[in-house]
């Protein structure tokens, strides 16, 4: 029984034997057989499979020359409180080291010291345009690029737009010059293959790859936010780069990263070369940008908003002031207008609204469709140029306290100002506290319309309650802006 059952365990150990090699697609033979051949048929997919991985060197190799370093060298000035008296006796060694580390000299004018920035940046034309981040080349003067095979050009700065984070900037040569081109952005898809070339942490030529992550990133660089996202790798001295895709057309501009820790963490923003384009023309003809312009503050129109407003869904831009002698003024775009179409367009939200107008050209007409009092309003607009310092008109401080009221569906305390109606106290549990109204924040309107004290507030949210709405539209003014908050009517 005992080689009978050793014989059975036996067999069972050569069946899963077997069967193991057969898992892997190796021949199942017995120990004393002959080894069968090797199946090259069966091994070709594999072999297949691996001529397929991606390579990207031929693409490395074509568009490398084009990248450049670059280094800026600025004197700064340094700032901060004088150090006191040095408890050391004159001609000490220790009198001159500590000395020197005060940020004033002898004369006790602030000391300048030198400092040295370290970006990217890529060529664009043969006769050597080179675009770049502001925020590479900041206020220096002295401008070195560096290119691939080491050699090092002056370089002179053609123009900057701070709004959009780029620089253009300029090397003379008497060859041509190799250069890369700009892609389509609006074709990239979530998914596609990009590599970012840069120059990080000052190594000189780096190639780093990944994939589109996101689009339309809003990251709170400036008004014009809309990134492409990627997860190649990008780190300090990176900015300025190019984002290159499969075909080595530039589809970005490298600028920004998201780190809680100073270095990569997979998520790069890149500048769309959808908006690179139209301002880097326009630094090299003019060495600024200009846009068009409205004259409005808007903002972005959420559920609640929409609600408010019967507009059905959330889209647009809410104009929430419209400035003195603006473009939009004279036309008679009101606070309270939903941009809702500009030019054919329409507008999904506050972004599109800033980045359509911009690009609109100064004195020429617009086609501006709002939404005003539940139905579509047509409004031609000439469009004026974007001023360098924008201003709104200054709000009136408020001031007086003649008349106090209360409003408990909202949670306000209120009191009347020459300017509005003035917010006293805010219940630190209502829905008003969490929408962030503020005491001293002004109560300019109630449902679209004028309040000048608290019972015309009062009055307005009880009619909104009587018409069974769910909230009730307010226009606040705080400091110089005016923004709109809905507020619910719904009791907890």
């Amino acid at each position: 029984m005992r080689n009978g059952r050793n014989t059975n365990l036996r067999l069972k150990a050569l069946a899963l034997t077997t069967a193991g090699l057969m898992a892997f697609g190796l021949p199942a033979t017995g120990v004393l057989a002959e080894p069968a051949p090797l199946d090259t048929q069966s091994a070709a997919p594999a072999a297949t499979a691996l001529e397929r991985l991606p390579s990207f060197a031929d693409l490395v190799e074509k568009v490398n020359p084009a990248v450049v370093s670059i280094r800026v060298d600025e004197e700064v000035t340094a700032t901060g409180p004088a150090m006191p008296d040095l408890p050391f006796p004159p001609g000490s060694p220790f009198e001159k080291f500590f000395r020197d580390l005060q940020p004033q000299g002898p004369d006790g004018k602030p000391r300048p010291r030198h400092a040295t920035a370290l970006g990217s940046g890529f060529l664009i034309s043969a006769d050597g345009y080179i675009v770049t981040n502001n925020h590479v080349v900041g206020d220096g003067k002295d401008i070195t690029v560096i290119r691939d095979d080491g050699t090092e050009m002056p370089a002179k700065l053609i123009g900057k737009d701070p709004k959009t984070d780029l620089a253009l900037v300029k090397v003379e040569s008497k060859k041509a010059l190799p250069y890369v081109v700009f892609g389509d952005s609006e074709n990239v898809r979530v998914g596609d293959w990009v590599l970012a070339v840069g120059n990080p942490f000052g190594l000189g030529g780096t190639v780093t790859t990944g994939i589109v992550s996101a689009r339309g990133r809003e990251i709170g660089a400036g008004p014009y936010d809309d990134f492409i996202q990627i997860d190649a790798s990008i780190n300090k001295g990176n900015s300025g780069g190019p984002t290159f895709d499969v075909h080595g057309n530039v589809v970005g501009v490298n600028t920004a990263i998201f780190s809680p820790t100073g270095g990569s963490v997979g998520i790069g923003f890149a500048i769309p070369s959808s908006i690179a384009m139209n301002v880097i023309e326009q630094l090299k003809k003019d060495g600024k940008v200009t846009r068009g312009w409205l004259g409005v503050t808007i903002q972005q129109v959420d559920d609640d908003l929409a609600s408010s407003l019967s507009l059905g869904k959330a889209r647009g831009a809410l104009v929430a002031q419209v400035g003195k002698d603006s473009p939009a003024e004279d036309a008679g775009i009101k606070t309270g207008d939903v941009i809702i179409n500009v030019n054919g367009k329409q507008m999904e939200d506050v972004r599109a609204v800033s980045r359509t107008v911009a690009d609109l050209q100064p004195d020429s007409d617009a086609e501006i469709v709002v939404w005003r009092d539940g139905r579509e309003k047509t409004i031609d607009v000439e469009i004026g140029t974007f001023p360098e310092n924008p201003q709104m008109a200054a709000a009136e401080e408020p001031g007086g306290n003649a008349e106090a009221g209360t409003t408990e569906s909202l949670g306000l305390a209120l009191a009347e100002s020459p300017d509005g109606v003035v917010v006293k106290s805010v219940d630190p549990a209502s829905d008003a506290a969490e929408k962030g109204v503020r005491p001293g924040d002004i109560i300019v309107k109630v449902s679209g319309r004028d309040v000048t004290n608290p019972a015309d507030v009062v009055a307005g949210v009880e009619e909104a309650s009587k018409a069974k709405k769910n909230s009730v539209l307010l226009l606040l003014r705080s400091d110089e802006q005016q923004r709109f908050v809905a507020l619910s009517l719904q009791k907890s």
